[in-house]
């Protein structure tokens, strides 16, 4: 009765097409994929001829679409008559399947309340399958866990505490030589709750400073532009501080300039005097403590307190000179991408004898000019140059932060992870890739969140594996771009390595039977809705967590494909841990075609039967493509 009420306006003028079909389904709040909803709408007519269906036809093909055979088994074992589920028998459900052994009374009457969408049944605080469906395809029956969508952990510790969202030239859309620079690439990382950008600042015309790769024909957009999308998108997905890594070759007039642009177009959104006005040298300050604020990530001249004395006078105009001792050599600091001169162009080739090639190691230590209104605006996030873990440990403070080069980080992660760590608990650190990877591809985050870094700056406008396991470790903690790192992360005496997890391991042993699939995408092979499909479950962590399962492959079905597969891990050290579910298209023995992936933290898995949403190459949510599986972990 419910569902003839329900579609009847539709049919009043009579039967109605694959349009009317879509309206129809919209107007129900059902996701459907169009590849899908066609193959079903076409069978639907095979039993009879013209392009139209009927009301009963209508139901045959949503049932098709929604009543899932794997829901409706468990909706029956827990069902009194095959039809209804008391909130009693909800509330069984909840504890003894979802294991969720707080649920009472309430909240088994709130789900019933929420997802019923019979009245009748509603108010008897019953549930049909109708009801039963829509809870099971819910945010709440998804595999991350609700809680972790809000922000849960501790903000009150020092910035350095935390692993801190971070992107690499940020304002490139492509690739590092010839790619447009743009400025969606700040608005698209701010909205992602990036927490990090790198603005690379050179001098323009007018006296207005640009922001472009320097020394490559990558466009270039005025920084003044740039500071006003950060003005705008800051605190849009995130209230916590957003930290913007200045790599600066300007000109001390053009530095002056950046100041001014700064202070005028942040205003009091930027941070330039230390919190409450005063100055700790031994702790950095917390997320909580910066809400809102923007810091400068730059070079600076002298101390904290020299700053606060010149803050009384007016000093427009005045530089000082910043030995490459204190502070990064160009080849580290500026991050990144060899000059153009390996590609040799002709027009290069002729003018190379005139000039001298682009920057190469000075032996000697270079002098940078550094306008003090800049370098004044630098409070907690000042650039120093890395020597060796020794010399931080020594001459470093805790307001300093390094940047490292991927390749040597690497190094030192796998040489002296002992050392590195305990150079991540005091200092913030940044890592960058390195300068060959011209197509800005990535690399593995995780080998630097393993030893602690903070700031680990992937390229966001790259797609691939490296910056799904970014995106999903930053669903985190209400997705606001700061997640607090593990305990043995944090003790300044800790014994942890990854290689070597002793005492900090708490074993977790985790069993995902992936059941279903439903809707989704068909490979690009195909004519109508087909595809091949098969799921890998993949660990990402420490050495000895990394592991890699295949289900097998179902074939021509991308609809309602079952697996009903096991898969067990066990896993050492679960608080660095990140799972990936990819679903990819067997083409042939040697080709896979990838359909969508979902990564999350270990620790922010439901358990129970959930459902995986999917997310597509270029990091859209699929809004109807889904996995189920059973989770359960001890």
């Amino acid at each position: 009765t419910w569902f003839w009420s329900l579609i009847q306006n539709d049919f009043k003028t009579g039967n109605i097409d694959l349009e009317g079909c879509m309206r129809l389904l919209e107007k129900m709040q059902i996701n459907f994929d169009e590849d899908h909803l066609k193959h079903i709408f076409k069978k639907t007519l095979d039993k009879h001829s013209g392009d139209l269906i009927s009301m009963d036809d209508f139901r045959a093909l949503y049932r098709a679409l929604v009543h899932r055979p794997e829901f409706e088994e468990l909706f029956k074992a827990y069902s009194i008559d095959g039809k209804i589920l008391p909130d009693s028998q909800l509330l069984k459900f909840l504890i003894k399947e979802q294991f969720q052994t707080e649920a009472n009374e309430t909240t088994a009457i709130e789900i019933i309340m929420k997802y019923e969408p019979i009245d009748e049944v509603r108010k008897r605080r019953q549930m049909s399958f109708e009801g039963f469906i829509r809870y099971m395809n819910s945010e709440e029956c998804s595999i991350f866990k609700s809680q972790h969508k809000t922000v849960y952990q501790d903000m009150n510790q020092p910035l350095c505490d935390y692993f801190i969202s971070s992107s690499h030239n940020t304002y490139l859309i492509a690739d590092q030589l010839m790619g447009p620079s743009h400025l969606w690439g700040y608005t698209s990382a701010l909205l992602k709750g990036c927490r990090c950008l790198e603005i690379d600042c050179w001098d323009g015309t007018n006296n207005e400073p640009i922001v472009y790769h320097g020394h490559t024909l990558t466009s270039k957009i005025p920084f003044r532009s740039v500071i006003h999308v950060i003005d705008k998108y800051a605190f849009m997905s995130s209230a916590y501080p957003l930290v913007l890594s200045l790599e600066n070759h300007c000109s001390p007039k053009q530095q002056d300039v950046m100041a001014d642009c700064l202070k005028t177009i942040l205003g009091d959104k930027l941070l330039s005097s230390p919190v409450g006005g005063e100055v700790d040298m031994t702790r950095l300050p917390s997320p909580e403590a910066l809400k809102f604020k923007v810091l400068i990530k730059n070079k600076k001249v002298g101390t904290l307190e020299q700053t606060l004395l010149r803050m009384e006078d007016e000093y427009h105009g005045e530089t000082e000179e910043v030995s490459d001792s204190d502070i990064q050599s160009e080849d580290e600091d500026t991050d990144d991408t060899l000059p153009l001169q390996q590609q040799r162009s002709p027009s290069k080739r002729r003018r190379e004898h005139r000039s001298s090639p682009l920057p190469q190691k000075k032996t000697k230590a270079k002098k940078t000019r550094i306008a003090l209104s800049l370098s004044d605006l630098v409070i907690y996030t000042k650039s120093q140059k890395f020597v060796t873990f020794e010399h931080s440990l020594q001459h470093q403070q805790c307001f300093e932060n390094n940047s490292i080069g991927e390749t040597l980080a690497r190094k030192l992660a796998r040489s002296s992870a002992k050392e590195f760590i305990s150079h991540t608990t005091r200092f913030i650190t940044r890592i960058y890739p390195k300068g060959t990877r011209m197509s800005s591809s990535n690399y593995n985050p995780q080998e630097f969140w393993n030893v602690g870094c903070q700031m680990v700056a992937l390229n966001f406008q790259t797609p691939g594996t490296y910056m799904e396991l970014q995106d999903g470790k930053f669903l985190d903690n209400g997705g606001c771009g700061y997640v607090l790192k593990p305990g043995f992360l944090r003790d300044r005496n800790t014994t942890f390595t990854p290689r070597n997890v002793g005492g900090h391991s708490k074993p977790m042993s985790l069993s995902i039977r992936l059941i279903s699939g439903h809707q989704l995408p068909p490979s690009s092979m195909s004519k109508t809705n087909k595809a091949d499909p098969m799921v890998q479950i993949e660990i990402y962590g420490v050495p000895e967590d990394q592991a890699r399962k295949k289900s097998s492959v179902i074939k021509s079905n991308a609809l309602c494909p079952k697996w009903n597969e096991t898969f067990s891990f066990n896993i050492q050290v679960p608080e660095l841990a990140m799972i990936r579910f990819c679903v990819e298209d067997e083409v042939s023995l040697v080709n896979n075609e990838f359909l969508g992936q979902y990564t999350l933290p270990v620790t922010s898995l439901n358990t129970g039967y959930r459902n995986i949403p999917l997310i597509s190459k270029e990091g859209i949510k699929l809004e109807s493509a889904s996995l189920f599986a059973h989770v359960w972990y001890y």
